[in-house]
């Protein structure tokens, strides 16, 4: 399951994916722990570090459209040699995400996203964040395309 992150075009201090633990057609479930020494927490807030939302935006994003969205696109099988394109890049169309608790500096989180859609290069999701005590962080719809896609 995990070999699909070596399809993410994230360098290490933006990927926000460490483990896979569920993938198919209809969703994923992936993990992500936030490294106390992240460049965010220094001004997020000095003495009180606390993971600003366009973060935790991102993690879900990242696990719950990126990973799902390539998986459909290489029809649930990884490629031998298929590589994201040069000039490939994830789009976030769209998000609707409501925010329940903070996430602290240390915390492991787990991303659940279920396919509500994927027609017309278009995948659409419902995303739901937990803490490790199964705590619901924040929640909401993302939808978006990957341009040029992956090559084989």
């Amino acid at each position: 399951m995990n070999d699909i992150l070596k399809y993410l075009p994230y360098k290490s201090s933006f990927l926000f994916v460490d483990n896979i633990t569920a993938l198919d057609e209809n969703g994923v479930t992936g993990n992500h722990t936030l490294k106390p020494d992240a460049f965010f927490y220094e001004d997020h807030f000095p003495d009180n570090p606390v993971t600003p939302g366009v973060i935790i935006t991102e993690v879900m994003a990242q696990i719950g459209l990126v990973v799902l969205g390539i998986y459909l696109m290489l029809d649930g099988k990884p490629h031998e040699g298929a590589v994201m394109h040069a000039d490939s890049f994830p789009l976030l169309t769209s998000t609707n995400v409501d925010f329940f608790k903070m996430v602290l500096p240390g915390e492991k989180v787990t991303v659940n996203s279920k396919k509500q859609y994927f027609r017309f290069g278009k995948l659409k999701c419902l995303v739901e964040m937990h803490n490790a005590d199964g705590d619901l962080v924040a929640k909401g719809v993302f939808s978006g395309i990957i341009k040029n896609a992956v090559k084989l």
